[in-house]
């Protein structure tokens, strides 16, 4: 084993390095700047939800062309508003996957020409990754292991965390991601997209007295959310839905219930220091709440425009990676279907 000692100079180059952040996986253009891995400098995101609302989900052709228009503009000001130049970085971090291939391919070939244009170093990130490490930018002091719960309309996963790149996948679901879920029960509701933000708001109104299923799946540490989102189909087909605030209020418990046990047992098990909460679904109070009051170890859980898809995570995930000496050339290239471990 050879060991190589750096000057201290060099540590202190790595340890303040500002990283521009690109995110581009689904139907949010964003960048972001951040210093130290943990202090958001910039972090401007461009939202396409009212464009997709009119079609009740997202048109994949239609989110990557504005992309191409938007995501220009928008490094621009994530460079403006962090008030750095081109100079002032230390790298490029960028989105690879998972995701939208079109989408993708717009913020990766952006990352790779301002990074051969400036002659920076450039990081491809797991989306779900950048995720994580959106709990890097709390303030809060994270001791390892810990166990993750990411939460997101594509995904539902229990990640054990053992050190910075260190993953393993202990649960995941088998069908419908909990995001997903919140937005297929919104489409049967009537309640419109997206979907997890209108189920927490009308939940508000009601009460959890439908007796939805629970899918446990025991032995396991996976997720089901087809069955409960099924059953909700199958009541408001026999008219058997009175009140749509508490038809909200009984699918939003069914799902966060199983959420929140799972990760509480596996944080258990795996005896961790912390349970990192992360993803679009972790912007919901209740999840957060119920997490939160279930769990005797410390739950750490981003603000709300931390767990929605943005490029400040994916710039604080970046500057870990150039810590770990992980850097690409420009072939760099996006993978739809990228697996975190």
């Amino acid at each position: 084993m050879f060991i190589i000692t750096l000057p201290a100079s060099i540590y202190a180059i790595i340890q303040y390095m500002k990283i521009l952040g690109i995110e581009t996986s689904c139907d949010e253009t964003a960048a972001a700047v951040v210093a130290d891995g943990e202090s958001i400098l910039s972090n401007p995101i461009a939202s396409q939800v009212e464009i997709h609302a009119r079609y009740g989900g997202i048109v994949p052709e239609v989110a990557s062309r504005q992309h191409v228009l938007t995501i220009i503009p928008v490094v621009e000001q994530a460079m403006t508003e962090a008030k750095v130049s081109w100079g002032d970085l230390g790298g490029i971090a960028v989105t690879r996957g998972p995701g939208l291939a079109g989408s993708l391919l717009v913020g990766v070939n952006v990352a790779k020409a301002v990074s051969l244009a400036h002659g920076l170093p450039l990081t491809g990130v797991n989306h779900l990754e950048g995720h994580i490490y959106a709990n890097w930018l709390t303030g809060h002091i994270i001791d390892f292991p810990v166990v993750c719960l990411i939460v997101s309309g594509g995904h539902s996963d229990l990640v054990l965390m053992r050190g910075h790149g260190d993953y393993v996948v202990i649960g995941r679901t088998r069908d419908d991601a909990a995001g997903e879920a919140f937005d297929k029960a919104a489409r049967i509701l009537g309640l419109g997209y997206p979907g997890g933000p209108a189920i927490e708001r009308v939940a508000r109104g009601g009460t959890d007295c439908l007796n939805l299923p629970r899918a446990w799946l025991k032995g396991t540490s996976d997720f089901s959310f087809s069955g409960v989102k099924t059953a909700l189909l199958r009541l408001v087909e026999g008219g058997k839905i009175s009140s749509p605030a508490d038809a909200a209020a009984s699918f939003q418990a069914a799902v966060i219930e199983v959420l929140v046990n799972k990760a509480v047992t596996v944080a258990k098990e795996y005896r961790v220091r912390h349970i990192l909460l992360a993803g679009g679904v972790a912007s919901n109070g209740l999840l957060r709440q119920w997490l939160a009051s279930d769990s005797t170890i410390p739950v750490l859980v981003p603000e709300p425009i931390l767990c929605t898809d943005n490029a400040a995570m994916i710039a604080a995930c970046g500057y870990y990676h150039f810590q770990a000496g992980k850097k690409d050339g420009l072939d760099l290239d996006v993978i739809p279907s990228l697996k975190l471990a």
